[in-house]
């Protein structure tokens, strides 16, 4: 029984990390995965950010559409469950155990993000200190404080820097 609570708390301890830095996980559904993507204008070729990647589903979407896909991700379980499911694409996918707070981000014409209003001002300071080309910024659910190129209902597009 003790080996089961050490267990359940270390799965819980995983995914409060990814609650209390950022956002909780909740996976997208498909046809919002696509309406950011196009909303974004993906063309093959192109490199995508996703912070907070998750399980893999933008990931993978984007690589299957031609782009390279770079995903942060600090939970564990979700790091290693992406691994395995984006193993086909491992050419185009390459994702990092680690927080994207603490790592200076790569060139990017794209960054996804779903990210709670409490951090999307820290998150629009460190794009903007960061990012010096073109770069397409989309938002899943929460705004950020600048405003938007365009928009879908739940999906904002922004122009950084």
């Amino acid at each position: 029984m003790n080996e089961w609570f050490w267990l359940a708390a270390a799965v819980v301890a995983c995914f409060g990390v990814g609650a209390i830095m950022g956002a909780p996980f909740l996976p997208i559904r498909n046809p919002d995965i696509e309406a950011a993507l196009d909303l974004a204008k993906l063309k093959p070729g192109q490199t995508i950010i996703d912070l907070g990647s998750g399980d893999g589903r933008i990931l993978l979407a984007a690589a299957r559409r031609g782009a390279l896909a770079i995903g942060y991700e600090i939970n564990p379980l979700l790091f290693a469950w992406s691994l395995m499911r984006t193993w086909p694409h491992r050419r185009r996918i390459t994702i990092h155990l680690m927080s994207y707070w603490h790592s200076k981000l790569p060139p990017a014409d794209i960054i996804y993000t779903f990210l709670i209003t409490r951090y999307t001002a820290k998150l629009d300071k460190k794009l903007k200190a960061e990012l010096s080309r073109p770069t397409a910024v989309v938002s899943y659910i929460f705004e950020l404080p600048r405003e938007p190129v365009a928009q879908t209902y739940n999906t904002w597009l922004y122009r950084y820097p």
